[in-house]
């Protein structure tokens, strides 16, 4: 006998370019630490944030994980991931 379900859940699959952008800002991020640095050297924590944010949203969202309640599911999205990139692209460059 199969569980009632109320509603249809989304199906989980690994997201190619998800699992790409977080491989490529984990590999980034650690191969060249200066990247997340300020001119002066010291770290630059609220760019670092961003992007790792953006990292661990892409992970998530690449390994095929979606949450079942809707709130999760909009913050593992590949909207916040791409909102998390710009914060990101917006504190390196036009600060």
């Amino acid at each position: 006998m199969k569980p009632h379900l109320c509603a249809a859940q989304p199906s989980s699959r690994i997201h190619v370019l998800s699992l790409i952008i977080a491989v490529t800002i984990m590999l980034a991020c650690t191969l060249y630490p200066p990247m997340i640095a300020t001119p002066d050297g010291k770290a630059d924590h609220a760019l670092a944030s961003a992007l790792f944010a953006a990292m661990s949203v892409a992970f998530v969202r690449g390994v095929g994980f979606v949450p079942r309640r809707r709130i999760w599911r909009w913050l593992f999205s590949g909207w916040i991931c791409f909102g998390a990139l710009v914060l990101a692209g917006a504190l390196k460059y036009w600060r």
